[in-house]
């Protein structure tokens, strides 16, 4: 291959990779030129803990040692993986067969990610590091939607949860990681509640118990508490978006995205009711509080979590350079995500579903509160480790207007909402 064919590969995959959602909310590198950094470095670290092994993993962690048996019991999904593992531009393939990615995902779930201060070093989603690009392949896009591959990743990621939500994971936390002074300032640690101050790891018991952190409520006000037309942002997170009259079917998976209501809701028995309605939606990057709190003062109806996929992207927003989180919306239809229902108070509102979504990295949405009462701004639940999005759902005729106006002006950032901040109003504003 040419210098200018192999410049002309890389610049393809360099347009590619800046559209993966996970560069849009930051917690894959900015630049491919980063991703095979971290890839090299973590390869190299894996080769070094399993150095006396010949840079193999004598055995594997249960979880990683089911997902190599399932890639060999199965010849169609062994070909995808050995395929997006070949499919790969050669001079950016780092992990070059299935034993070494089993060992590198062995490697990962066994440790707590670490913090450095320059963003450029620091990895702390390397499991989205390590199917970054085979994401991008043709047979990674089909791996990552075969069911019984999501499904033994989902036991990877909860091994890895595991470990986070254990004692052993506070090594990460301390003075030096993510409690250090640059940390506490970069994750603006003093509007949270720190349990022990001056402890040495915060009065945290886990690294997981450090990353959902009850932030201060006095930092995050209702707004309207007495008013019942204004209706408050379920969390912390960037704008990505609103539709009104969303369709019961629709197809989600092209460029644009638009909300298909019986796939949102998993055709439950809800659905019906926002059929026409609207959607609102914001994504969170791992810097985000991550707690999500009703919208409305009301009563839930139903709450669950349905399993889905966690490491796939829709191709077909794929080389728009302008996508960079265009994959959230078919994530919503495809992704692991809770559906709360709350039956509102207030009766022009109706019925209001939250649905907080998994992606990649996401070990388990967990629900604190799944029956009975809540007032506008009580907690609902909290995501684990990992960037998420959510995807709030009004019946139709509720919403008059959302607190961002879009499209958003060309060279803009997005706005940033705050949990528990007027997110819409059932009344127009100049009313």
């Amino acid at each position: 291959m040419t210098d200018q064919s192999t410049s002309s590969v890389s610049d393809v995959w360099r347009a590619r990779y800046a559209t993966l959602v996970g560069v849009g909310i930051e917690y894959l590198p900015q630049s491919i030129g980063e991703l095979d950094y971290w890839l090299r470095d973590l390869a190299a670290a894996t080769d070094a803990a399993y150095g006396e092994q010949g840079g193999r993993a004598l055995t594997w962690e249960p979880s990683v040692q089911g997902l190599a048996e399932l890639i060999e019991a199965e010849p169609i999904l062994r070909m995808y993986v050995a395929q997006m593992i070949d499919e790969v531009p050669a001079d950016h393939r780092v992990i070059t067969d299935i034993t070494q990615l089993m060992d590198m995902l062995n490697f990962v779930i066994t440790r707590a990610p670490m913090y450095h201060y320059d963003t450029t070093r620091r990895n702390p989603f390397p499991m989205s590091t390590v199917f970054a690009y085979m994401m991008m392949t043709q047979a990674g896009e089909a791996a990552f939607r075969v069911k019984a591959f999501n499904d033994q990743l989902r036991v990877v990621l909860q091994a890895w949860c595991v470990l986070l939500d254990s004692p052993e994971s506070l090594n990460v936390v301390t003075r030096e990681g993510w409690l250090s002074p640059h940390a506490w300032k970069e994750f603006k640690l003093d509007d949270f509640v720190i349990p022990d101050p001056t402890g040495v790891h915060g009065g945290f018991t886990s690294f997981n118990d450090f990353f959902h952190r009850w932030i201060k409520m006095e930092m995050r006000p209702v707004s309207g508490p007495d008013d019942p037309t204004v209706i408050v942002s379920p969390n912390d997170g960037t704008f990505y978006g609103y539709q009104f009259d969303i369709k019961r079917h629709d197809q989600f998976w092209i460029k644009g995205q638009p909300y298909s209501v019986a796939d949102l809701l998993n055709n439950g028995k809800y659905t019906d009711r926002f059929v026409r309605g609207s959607a609102f939606q914001t994504f969170l990057s791992g810097a985000d509080y991550h707690r999500f709190h009703a919208p409305v003062s009301g009563f839930i109806l139903s709450a669950e979590v349905v399993p889905g996929l966690m490491f796939s992207d829709a191709e077909s927003a794929g080389f728009d350079p302008d996508a960079g989180t265009k994959s959230l919306g078919y994530e919503c239809s495809v992704n692991t995500r809770a559906l709360i229902y709350i039956q509102a108070d207030y009766a022009p509102i109706g019925t209001v579903c939250v649905i907080p979504v998994g992606i990649t990295e996401i070990s388990s949405i967990v629900l604190t509160q799944t029956s009975g009462r809540v007032t506008k701004g009580d907690e609902l639940g909290y995501f684990s480790y990992g960037g998420s999005t959510l995807c709030t759902l009004f019946q139709p005729g509720v919403v008059a207007k959302f607190a961002v106006i879009q499209p958003i002006p060309p060279g803009t950032d997005a706005p940033t909402l705050k949990v528990r901040a007027a997110m819409a109003s059932t009344v127009p504003y100049n009313a």
